[in-house]
Parts: structure tokens; sequence; C-alpha cells
């Protein structure tokens, strides 16, 4: 079985039957009484031959020659045996009196790498960091009531979430610290539940009441990773997109709150401005807890792991319950940027996002990216496996007025956006767990647009259809629900618009029959002089 950070190799078949491959880096496990092994590892070698020998099937020579490695064993990273007290298989106890779930009894199984962990196994153990731990977060529903909490734990192959609920929460809260190591054993290995976690990891681990967890002294496992992105290149993440960011505080604004349409409630937020040596700065907004305790008035440089792009005000950052930030890091990144920021970056002047550098063609659209929609339908955009991007100018000829909008989770920090169901007391969202009074309307609309070329069907989400209608789609669905002629009117007023759209077209399949479907990302006003220089430059080729 390959790891899954390997199944590139066989989508570009860089492996095919008969290929000659060197392993260098995998686990053994038994399942079912049969070997599993699991590559994490490996290397291509040069071959263009057939089958090497007749080989055999291994449990069929297992019993007439002797293995000479356990059936369970770890080939690469080594099982760091000495740091448990003797060989990978061998009971340990806890150190200082820790408390742990289970027995006690048996065997914890040997060290895993993270990566190598998969619902197939049976007995593991891995020797992972906690960077990142949650609140105890409460819920109350009709079924009843509960708790959970999360942590990320992290080792030198890879990073995994791990959830307890209930009475797992009692056992091992207040035993898992952040930044500490620990071994982690008899848990449940399910299939992760992206929207909760942006972790890279297929899997999630799920505390259960025998779950053991004891702490570990060993400092070799590495601290947080990060992927930084430059925050000059945020324009080139999509809306939504997670991030690795690494600033200084330039800006800290005062604590504020926003108020929740659901439950009327303030919710207490705190903007800070973050620059780094590209020249660029950019908005963070802090929210809950880690607004009202943030207090670094000193310019420190802070690495944020996992904030959210959005697109306010051109681009801008959020930090939601998952993300995580280490205030003046040990870390080399951090050092440079302190050294650039004390001899230079102070008296910089700082470029700022505006909505003008990511809108339509607002000047930083590539010639080869401008379509008209006859040219998107000849070329097939969006008939390939890949996504295609493209910009084209059009004019909103049609809106449909019937399902404009669906009813999505109110949560106040506005990290969730999944469809609610009404349940008559209430609104229940699945990712959340938890039931609302009302949901908030956000659009999911379909319009029809055309240039001179051709027309399509187009679909907007939340904040682009907002741009385009002037209104909310919670205050639009009241004006209907109310049978108020408001709702027309902005309806009528929307269409025979031309706007600059920025279009994703992507292939999907309807009742067997493969079609393009087209979404449009960012929508701007038409800006009539760069068109003009496009079609002088466009003449200009056609002459020569």
């Amino acid at each position: 079985m390959l790891g899954t950070q390997l199944n590139n190799l066989i989508e570009d078949e860089s492996i095919k039957k008969n290929s000659l491959i060197k392993l260098t880096q995998f686990v053994i496990n038994t399942v079912q009484n049969k070997k599993l092994l699991i590559i994490l590892g490996l290397e291509v070698q040069p071959w263009q031959g057939d089958r090497i020998g007749s080989p055999v099937n291994v449990e069929s020579a297992a019993r007439d020659v002797k293995p000479a490695v356990p059936a369970s064993t770890v080939a690469a990273p080594p099982p760091a045996a000495a740091n448990r007290g003797g060989a990978s298989n061998t009971r340990v106890q806890p150190a200082g009196g820790a408390r742990r779930g289970g027995s006690g009894k048996g065997d914890m199984g040997p060290i895993f790498p993270i990566q190598g962990l998969s619902p197939y196994q049976n007995k593991w153990t891995i020797k992972a960091r906690v960077t990142q731990k949650s609140d105890i977060k409460h819920w109350s529903t009709q079924r009843g009531e509960g708790k959970l909490f999360s942590v990320n734990l992290m080792d030198e192959t890879g990073e995994i979430r791990a959830t307890g609920f209930n009475d797992t929460v009692d056992l091992f809260y207040n035993i898992l610290e952040e930044g500490k190591v620990y071994f982690i054993s008899r848990a449940r290995i399910n299939i992760a539940k992206k929207q909760f976690s942006n972790l890279d990891n297929e899997y999630e681990i799920m505390l259960e009441s025998n779950s053991e967890i004891e702490p570990c002294d060993d400092d070799s496992v590495p601290q947080v990773k990060y992927n930084f992105k430059p925050l000059a290149n945020l324009d080139e993440v999509a809306k939504d997109g997670i991030v690795d960011v690494i600033g200084v505080v330039k800006e800290v604004h005062d604590l504020g709150s926003v108020t929740s349409k659901a439950t009327q409630k303030p919710f207490s937020k705190r903007d800070i401005m973050l620059v780094d040596q590209s020249g660029q700065s950019v908005r963070l907004t802090l929210w809950g807890k880690t607004a009202e305790n943030f207090s670094a008035t000193d310019e420190p440089v802070i690495a944020f792991k996992g904030v959210k792009v959005g697109d306010f005000g051109g681009r801008s950052l959020s930090m939601f319950s998952s993300a995580t930030m280490s205030v003046n890091p040990d870390i080399s990144e951090a050092h440079a940027l302190r050294g650039w920021y004390d001899a230079e970056g102070r008296s910089k002047s700082f470029n700022t996002f505006s909505n003008a550098s990511v809108n339509g063609a607002m000047g930083t659209i590539k010639p080869s990216e401008l379509k008209t929609i006859g040219e998107a339908k000849d070329q097939g955009l969006g008939m390939s496996d890949k996504v295609d991007y493209f910009t084209t100018t059009a004019t909103i000829m049609f809106i449909k007025q019937e399902t404009f909008s669906y009813p999505a989770c109110a949560n106040p920090d506005q990290s969730c956006n999944k469809k609610v169901i009404d349940e008559g007391a209430g609104w229940r969202c699945e990712k959340c767990d938890r039931s609302w009074p009302a949901p908030i309307h956000r659009y999911i609309l379909q319009m029809n647009i055309m240039d001179h070329t051709s027309a399509f069907w187009v679909t907007a989400f939340n904040e682009v259809a907002e741009q385009l209608l002037g209104i909310s789609a919670n205050d639009l669905m009241r004006f209907k629900e109310e049978g108020d002629p408001q709702f027309e009117k902005y309806i009528s007023k929307a269409q025979g618009k031309t706007w600059t759209f920025q279009m994703m077209a992507k292939q999907d399949t309807f009742n067997d029959q493969v079609r393009v479907r087209y979404q449009c990302r960012r929508a701007g006003p038409v800006d009539f002089v760069a068109d003009n220089a496009d079609l002088i430059t466009k003449i200009k080729a056609m002459a020569v």
C-alpha cells in the first residue's frame, strides 16, 4: 500500500507494472494475520526489463523460512527504543504518574510515523508534538448535550488532528499541553472531516476511553512546520484559501465587536496590520478570546499557520479557531525578518491591497487570460481534468429568482457556511453540531451573461453576488418572503449591467452527461482604458 503522499507516482505513471523501486521508508503491520507493507518513501530506479525471478507469496514462504524481522516493525525512521526504555514493543510506565485512559496493560504497539497511520493498523503508537489545542466546546440540542476538544499533532513526517468527546475530554484535556511531546496509542483512526481541519492528512484520530497518552522527554520531534506565503503573493490565493504567513505587526487596532445576526450577541474582533520584506501590508483579523488577550504593541514578529484568505478590501486574512500563531518564534524566517525590519523596514512605506488590484480588468490580468465567451467555448476551457481560469467582459441578461440563496449556518465567527436543515424547533448544522433560531441566507446566484459572441450560465457565490446585486442575501430573502416590491427592483437593477468577470471553468457530470460549470470568482467595473489598450495591441499585431 502506498502512502497517500505517493499517489501522484501512480497518476503520472512514474510507477508501472514491473517498475524497479527502492524503498526508503516503510512500515510493516499485521492485519487479520496477514502482513501489510505500507510504503512511505521510495525511489524509482532505472529499469526496462520484465519481472525479476519467480517471487512467491510471503505468507507461504514464512511457513518454511523463519523470519529475520518481527512481524510488526518500523523500517524508518528508527523506533527510538532508547527513549521508551527498551524494545519498541515494550510497555512503558507513564512518567511522573501521568494520567491516562485504559487499563494500562498490554502492548502499545510499534512507533508509527504519522504519515503511516491508516484505519488498517490495529496496534500502533505515535510520538508527536501538540502544536495546537482548542478550547473545550459545549453543545446542547434536542438529542442531548456534550462537549469536545481537539489537538493538532505533528512528527517529522506530517500532521494529524485528534479529537476527544465527552468522557475523553475529562481524561485527556489537562494532560495534553501545547508544545509538549507525547506517546499516543489505542485510539481509532477515521477518515478526516475536512470541514473541521486544515491539516493535510486523509485521516484523523478519535480518542477513546481506553486510549493511552504518556509524556515523552524526547525533544527530537520538530516544532510547527510552516509553508510561508509572501504577503505580496496573497492575490494568487483563491478566496477562502488557507495559508501560512509571517510578518511584523506594524499596527494594532483597538478591540471591537460584531453582532451575530442569529443570536444578537457581540463577538470580539481586533485588526492588526502585518508587513514583510516583499513590501506589502495586509490586514489580519483576530477573533474571540485571541482578540481580547492580544496586546503585542512592540512590533513583534508573528508566524501564523492556517489563516483564511478573504477578499475584503482586495486581500485580507482572518484567524479562526483552527489557526495558530507563534510570537517571535525561534525559526530562521523570523530572525531574518526581525533583522530586516530593524535595519531598514521600519522606515519603509508599504503597499496595501485594494479591490482594484484583484478585480477584473484592473491592469493585473494577463492578456492570455482575456477571452470572449465564444473563445472560452471554442477553446474547450473546463473540458480537461484541470480547472481553467479566464477573464471576460459581459452583460448580465437574466437572474434566476427561484433559488438565489440557501439557508446557511449562523455561527457568529463566520467560519461555517454549511447548509442547515429546518427541524421545526431550530435550524440544525451538521458540521457545527448545533441548532440556531434562524439561518443566515447566502447567495448561490445563477445568471445568464452575454457578450457579442455568445452566452452561458454562471454561478456567483455570496461575496460576488452581494457586489452585483448591492444587497445581502438575507435582506433580499426577507423582501421576497414579505412580498416587498424591493425584491423585484434589486433583481431588475442588476440585470442589464456590464461587468468584467474573473471566471473558473470546471468539468462536471450531470445525468451521465459531461458539461462545463462556470463560476464567477470576482467581478469589477469595466476598465475601458485597459480594454482599449488591449484592443490596440491586438490591432497592431494583426497589422504586422
